[in-house]
């Protein structure tokens, strides 16, 4: 488990950070969300111990992260970072030796990530002679090669088509089945509802929300319902409900209901069971890209 506690920085009198408290729980997917400029690059920084924190700490299964701890993340950032004249085998050896693995351990552990993701015949080539999306999957795999207790990507999906992009989503599932605490930060709120099980959302250097990534949806949801409906009779208003948006549908016609405060379905429900034939009844929960327009823009 990793907690943030009360972690601030400043630069000079800009505060990056202001006072951010957070716990991850061990071996889920956080989603770290925020615009630019919110702070979350500084977060990873001061976990990962590239700059310090002005006040506050950081904690690793209870106890505050030492030098020693670094050995056990692993680290995608959004700048991605090989050398270009080195060939790809030797470069991933040595990314895996400065996370402590023995050249023998490094070279059996890559082996079968390359098999994995079948690009064995790619050891001998230089960086440069790889496409940008091909150079990625190794950064990849040279972050998680170590087997990280947590695993912090930045924008991981950048650059990749989309059967590769699924490649990564499903190694990221696996992992964190595996155990591996994930830290995913990125502005794709698709990815965010289909991987992340928490969230945590900064804006202008302060934590704005956390929590559950279902029940943040909730909690922000508008308490609207979809109604697919056949029958000719039209939709009235009445104490439970008013009508949000009415339309037709492959199905028959689609409306969406503002169920009002104090109601719920067992109201709603029987008002149009006499009327329509229904085909489904949902409840509407907000996607996360739109908590966070609302969220950032202060909505």
């Amino acid at each position: 488990m990793l907690q943030c506690e009360s972690v601030t920085k400043c630069f000079g009198n800009f505060k990056a950070l202001d006072g951010v408290s957070v716990t991850i729980p061990e071996g889920t997917i956080f989603g770290l969300l925020g615009p630019n400029g919110a702070g979350k690059t500084t977060l990873i920084r001061i976990i990962n111990r590239i700059i310090p924190a002005t006040e506050g700490r950081i904690l690793l299964n209870g106890k505050e992260m030492s030098d020693e701890d670094v050995r056990s993340l692993g680290y995608l950032p959004e700048e991605r970072g090989l050398f270009k004249k080195l060939k790809v085998g030797e470069q991933a050896i040595y990314l895996a030796k400065l996370r402590g693995m023995s050249t023998t351990q490094a070279i059996v552990e890559l082996k079968k990530w390359f098999i994995r993701f079948g690009i064995q015949s790619w050891w001998d080539k230089k960086i440069e002679e790889l496409s940008k999306g091909m150079a990625q999957k190794v950064q990849f795999i040279t972050t998680v090669v170590h087997k990280p207790q947590i695993l912090i990507l930045d924008e991981p999906f950048s650059g990749f088509d989309p059967v590769n992009a699924q490649l990564i989503r499903n190694e990221i599932l696996r992992l964190r089945d595996e155990g591996t605490t994930i830290i995913l930060s990125t502005h794709n709120m698709e990815s965010v509802e289909e991987l992340c099980d928490n969230i945590m959302l900064l804006n202008k250097s302060k934590l704005i929300v956390s929590g559950n990534t279902d029940e943040v949806r909730r909690k922000y949801g508008t308490n609207q319902v979809e109604v697919i409906y056949r029958g000719e009779t039209p939709l009235h208003e009445n104490e439970a409900f008013s009508l949000f948006l009415t339309e037709d549908h492959k199905a028959g016609h689609r409306a969406v209901l503002n169920v009002n405060d104090g109601f719920g379905s067992r109201d709603v429900l029987p008002a149009i069971l006499d009327k329509v034939d229904i085909v489904s009844y949902k409840e509407l929960i907000p996607r996360m890209n739109d908590i966070f327009i609302s969220l950032v823009g202060g909505k």
